[in-house]
């Protein structure tokens, strides 16, 4: 639709109750305020003076009212040698508690522009997608037969409105081993504090952004928080449609967004804390629960960079897939969430801790479902790239909390599902997978591990490396120690670091090794902290081992 008036983009004259975000207008001013040099050779001012952050001027003289339905910004993700998905949710007003975003019940033309240049000079593609209301106005744009290893620009237009400008890129092609920049991330509570790990993360210019889950929290609001959650819990399409928005009104969100494809997965507060395949956190499947979680699974495909191939059908979703960075690693996305057994010892969800929990070694018991296995130990065997990662969102390694004999596991994580873990070890040496890094969030905390044959053998040889990143603001500001850190050290010799200052994971891959940098920032609470780097690990190809730097 070239010509759009302001009614059919925005409110009707009843118009629906909103929820107000009394940060939203200094996040926008905050935001315009910024000229870090996030583009190359380009500031976030100098793309506002030209038009291509935000909407371009609406006459003066018809009574035209112009609206801008890019407040959720853009994004993109799941790149290839050939391709990669362009997003963007048209929302003229995000904070409407129908979840409709202002919207009203059309469907609305979207242009999308692909270009070599961030001015738009040079354009490689553009077409039209189709916005519907029945996915919330949100445009996946899946573009194909693009040239390997090339970085493009993009940017959406409805109207007179034009989106910000997003960067993004295609990977190299089978035979190229150019090193890989990369940050991993999770745990995004809006109450916890500002998303300023966000922006220090694009500010490290990465080639991906793997979100390993939790990039929504689902609760109603809190009281005595930094920010605060809208309406009540989420339980129905509008509740999860309106979190989102709510999400991604963040302009520091919006920027790591628009600077780098993201790789996705979720965790547990997408749809629910602690749910486990059928059953929700206390353990007692119901038709409701059911709905629930379809409406969830609606709402994340509606705002995540994902192909197709990953839109809910029924109450499931594709997400699992495999994706690569030409010879030099292979990318093993895992869904540990809709295929697992009930946590093992189950109480009801009042705790995921328990001592010496027999069920927890039952063979039987599965984390990631026999189809998806059995596609991983597939994957893992033809893959034969350098480096083979598996982005997932639970503590792999085992984490035993309490000193002395008593073992005391946590049965949410790998602990509670100890086959399918030794399985997967297992297969690596059987399969050849010489440098396995497993990259790991939910724990609001930074820890890296040695991977070994036998967790309760300290003499067993280590055979790959878990990578485990604090939260960007779940769990306030947190601090330098951990309580019981030393209760860990003592009981898991393969535990080499724990810090619980708020961050993301900055690493960079090469034929010869990886390294890791762990990023915090000394506070969440207050806005635009700076991001440090706590500690550096070393991972020498072929020698699966940390070594601080």
């Amino acid at each position: 639709m070239n010509n759009i008036s302001g009614s059919a983009l925005g409110s009707t004259p009843s118009e629906p109750t909103r929820f107000i975000a009394p940060d939203h207008r200094a996040n926008l001013a905050r935001q315009r305020r910024m000229s870090r040099r996030i583009f190359t050779g380009v500031t976030l001012s100098a793309l506002t003076t030209a038009g291509v952050l935000g909407t371009l001027p609406a006459s003066a003289d018809g009574g035209w009212r112009q609206q801008d339905p890019f407040t959720l910004g853009i994004a993109s993700g799941d790149p290839t040698s050939s391709s990669v998905v362009l997003w963007t949710r048209l929302a003229v007003d995000p904070h409407v508690l129908d979840g409709r975003g202002g919207m009203l019940d059309v469907a609305m033309d979207v242009r999308w522009e692909l270009a070599s240049d961030e001015r738009f000079r040079s354009i490689v593609r553009r077409g039209t997608e189709t916005a519907r209301p029945e996915e919330a106005h949100s445009v996946h744009v899946e573009l194909e037969d693009l040239p390997a290893d090339s970085e493009f620009y993009y940017r959406f237009r409805t109207g007179r409105s034009v989106s910000p400008v997003g960067r993004t890129l295609t990977t190299p092609a089978s035979g190229s081993t150019r090193n890989l920049r990369m940050v991993h991330l999770s745990c995004a509570h809006w109450e916890g504090g500002w998303f300023t790990a966000y922006r220090r993360a694009a500010e490290d210019r990465p080639d991906l952004v793997f979100c390993l889950g939790d990039y929504i929290y689902e609760g109603g609001p809190g009281t005595g928080k930094i920010r605060t959650h809208p309406h009540k819990l989420c339980t129905t399409l509008e509740d999860y449609r309106l979190r989102y928005a709510t999400y991604k009104t963040d302009p520091d969100l919006q920027l790591l967004h628009a600077t780098a494809p993201w790789i996705v997965t979720w965790d547990d507060h997408e749809i629910q804390d602690n749910w486990a395949g059928e059953y929700p956190k206390d353990g007692v499947p119901t038709d409701a629960w059911v709905a629930r979680r379809i409406a969830a699974e609606q709402a994340y495909y509606e705002n995540m960079p994902l192909r197709r191939s990953s839109a809910p059908v029924g109450s499931s979703m594709q997400l699992f897939r495999r994706l690569s960075w030409g010879d030099l690693a292979t990318f093993h996305v895992l869904d540990t969430r809709q295929y697992r057994d009930l946590q093992a010892c189950h109480d009801g969800g009042k705790t995921w801790w328990f001592a010496d929990c027999e069920e927890q070694t039952d063979p039987s018991r599965t984390l990631l479902g026999d189809r998806q296995e059995q596609w991983l130990l597939d994957g893992m065997g033809a893959s034969e790239t350098t480096w083979q990662l598996f982005a997932q969102g639970v503590f792999f390694a085992k984490r035993d909390i309490t000193a002395g004999p008593t073992t005391t596991l946590a049965s949410d994580g790998w602990d509670g599902y100890r086959a399918d873990r030794d399985t997967l070890i297992d297969s690596w040496a059987q399969r050849g997978v010489t440098n396995p890094v497993v990259l790991t969030g939910d724990v609001h905390v930074h820890f890296a591990n040695e991977l070994t044959t036998d967790f309760w053998d300290p003499s067993a040889p280590t055979v790959g490396v878990e990578l485990v990143t604090t939260s960007i603001t779940s769990g306030g500001d947190g601090g330098d120690v951990v309580n019981g850190e030393e209760d860990v050290y003592a009981e898991n010799p393969h535990v080499r670091y724990i810090r619980g200052r708020r961050g993301y994971v900055l690493s960079e891959y090469s034929t010869e090794e990886l390294r890791v940098d762990y990023k915090t920032l000394p506070a969440v609470t207050v806005p635009d902290a700076e991001a440090s780097i706590d500690r550096t690990y070393v991972v020498p190809a072929g020698e699966p081992s940390l070594h601080e730097a």
